[in-house]
């Protein structure tokens, strides 16, 4: 496969030679990993690349998720208003009265792999269980069978459904994060978007790790970092011409599918945004949260020194991966503080 190489703004191709190099202790994991880990997504290999995640990839099962009763855990079935039900994978701490908090999550895969039960055992052990909150992770569909906007509408139609059946879930619909990692990140971001322009349940704040905005492979980093961590540029390009079809690379494309396509921010809640400043979603995703302040909003960014796409689930105990987890915590812990002082005063104002 050819890859497409779109013109910077100045009109010329990046070209980079020097790379940041990458932290000694993830260094060491990526260097540990099989070739087979490593090999470019292809149209021709994607849907054998399907179906070895699907069928290597944990995936536990709602008792597993419960933890010898540490967790209450529901697997709900949701409408949609133009495709199949949506299933969502609802948990929170058994015994804990609600209403909630919710954290919304979205997980990552690329738009290809990935499933909605494999991220929870991180998410409960390390936000639910000590923040006392709830989550949400939602099993949209996948491309290329499900192209834009399907997997956006799934996430949209089951963040309104929980909203709707906040009593029932026993969550708080003020207090509700939307969030996901990697290509989960862009849907937060995206669905962040179309919630404001569309009008919906108003999240609280999205949190956005290593996101996946980007479909132009344009940025200075998408080259520089092509192909020395976990992902490359014909990956890249593979991926969002699964997920965009003829779409793909179109002058047009709405911010919904891309949401470094955005021309304006304004209007949405406060993020967190992170990224390594050795990966190839680093340009766009600094980008972005310069466009959320240039337009006014709050947005927290971090750039891990060193640090490839998902080093902290590659190397979950090396020290910049225990300091990311940390400093998303602080974030989510202030943010829910926050809106705890004040939520009597947004319940009032609704």
């Amino acid at each position: 496969m050819s890859v497409r190489r779109v013109p910077s703004e100045s009109g010329r191709v990046p070209t980079a030679k020097a790379a940041p190099p990458f932290d000694p202790e993830l260094a060491v994991v990526l260097a540990a990993l099989n070739k087979e880990s490593r090999e470019p997504v292809t149209p021709d290999n994607l849907e054998a690349r399907q179906e070895r995640d699907a069928s290597t990839r944990p995936r536990p099962t709602a008792e597993d998720l419960r933890a010898d009763g540490r967790f209450e855990v529901t697997e709900l079935r949701v409408p949609a208003p133009d495709g199949p039900d949506v299933t969502l994978v609802s948990a929170r701490p058994a015994g804990l009265a609600g209403p909630l908090p919710l954290l919304y999550y979205m997980h990552g895969g690329a738009m290809i792999m990935g499933n909605a039960w494999s991220v929870l055992p991180r998410i409960l052990s390390e936000w639910v269980l000590p923040l006392e909150m709830a989550v949400i992770s939602v099993e949209y569909r996948l491309a290329p069978r499900t192209q834009y906007p399907g997997p956006l509408e799934d996430c949209y139609a089951g963040l309104v459904w929980a909203a709707e059946h906040a009593a029932e879930l026993g969550i708080d619909a003020d207090r509700i994060i939307i969030g996901g990692k990697s290509a989960g990140g862009g849907l937060a971001a995206a669905l962040a978007l179309l919630i404001r322009d569309r009008g919906g349940p108003e999240p609280l704040g999205q949190l956005l790790l290593c996101p996946m905005l980007d479909d132009r492979d344009s940025t200075f980093s998408s080259h520089q970092m092509s192909g020395l961590g976990v992902w490359d540029l014909t990956s890249s390009a593979t991926v969002w011409k699964a997920l965009l079809g003829d779409r793909y690379g179109a002058a047009d494309l709405p911010p919904y599918a891309a949401p470094s396509r955005a021309t304006d921010l304004s209007g949405l809640p406060p993020a967190y945004i992170e990224v390594g400043s050795a990966e190839m979603f680093r340009d766009e995703d600094v980008a972005y949260a310069n466009a959320i302040w240039q337009a006014g909003g709050q947005a927290e960014l971090h750039v891990w020194p060193g640090a490839y796409h998902g080093f902290d689930g590659m190397a979950p105990q090396a020290a910049l991966s225990r300091d990311a987890r940390d400093a998303r915590t602080r974030w989510l812990r202030r943010l829910l503080a926050q809106s705890g002082a004040l939520g009597g005063k947004r319940r009032d104002a609704s």
